[in-house]
């Protein structure tokens, strides 16, 4: 059963974000670039300890689903000060994780900011350094609609890729920051610059990408420099208004 936590508006969350930036840019005197050194902020600026387990043997909870992947990816100890993240994203053992395995450090983090002073130390726990003291919050993927879950994901996002950083990166891309949509099925008067969705048309093997293929496609770039995976990136320019799946409706009726 996850906690409850209540609303916060997605304005606070990304300005405690770029506040935890400011302070590790301050405390190490270091310029924030991409790829966010998030390994560094947690171990060297928030002095939290992470690790590499195989979580769901640690928590006692048997693995599920296509191919037995992780529904625990993840879980913070507040009074241990420390991460456990599930093994199979480890990035030495698995290159291509590593996206993966940066989004789920820093969405612990995101946990630690906004939501440890909700969880009081359990007068039964008589050592923070009892092996046996329960996870604060474990992060599964069949809990991720849940508030405090979506909320840490929103945290990991912000950290990520910040967005001044993601603005500058697509100016760079793109002068004048022409804003990006899908190419509509009907042709309709629009100021963005169209994405074309990839076909194969090859005989027995008719192919055209969905919506998130296709801007996931186009992330991809973006997603290689800040290091994370082309769904975070394409979810973040989504969100941050210059990548859009369809004309918004705005823009249509000012026309």
């Amino acid at each position: 059963m996850t906690k409850f936590v209540s609303y916060v508006p997605d304005e606070a969350i990304e300005k405690d974000a770029q506040a935890l930036l400011a302070e590790y840019a301050h405390a190490r005197g270091v310029t924030i670039e991409a790829p966010i050194a998030i390994d560094d902020i947690i171990e060297k600026h928030l002095k939290l300890g992470i690790e590499f387990d195989d979580t769901h043997r640690l928590f006692g909870v048997p693995r599920s689903g296509i191919g037995f992947d992780p529904d625990i990816l993840g879980a913070i100890f507040f009074e241990q000060k420390r991460i456990v993240i599930d093994e199979s994203l480890d990035p030495d053992a698995n290159p291509a994780k590593e996206g993966r395995y940066r989004y789920t450090a820093a969405h612990e983090v995101g946990h630690w900011r906004l939501h440890r002073h909700l969880f009081g130390k359990d007068p039964a726990q008589t050592s923070i350094l009892d092996a046996n003291v329960p996870p604060s919050v474990i992060c599964r993927t069949s809990q991720a609609k849940a508030r405090i879950e979506l909320q840490a994901d929103l945290y990991a996002s912000c950290v990520l890729m910040p967005r001044n950083l993601v603005f500058a990166a697509w100016d760079e891309a793109f002068p004048g920051r022409k804003q990006r949509v899908l190419q509509p099925s009907e042709p309709i008067d629009h100021p963005f610059v169209e994405i074309a969705r990839f076909e194969s048309r090859i005989p027995g093997a008719a192919f055209t990408e969905s919506d998130d293929q296709a801007l996931e496609s186009f992330a991809k770039p973006f997603a290689e420099k800040f290091l994370v995976s082309p769904i975070a990136m394409r979810i973040r320019l989504e969100k941050l208004g210059l990548l859009h799946r369809t004309v918004p409706l705005q823009r249509l009726l000012s026309g």
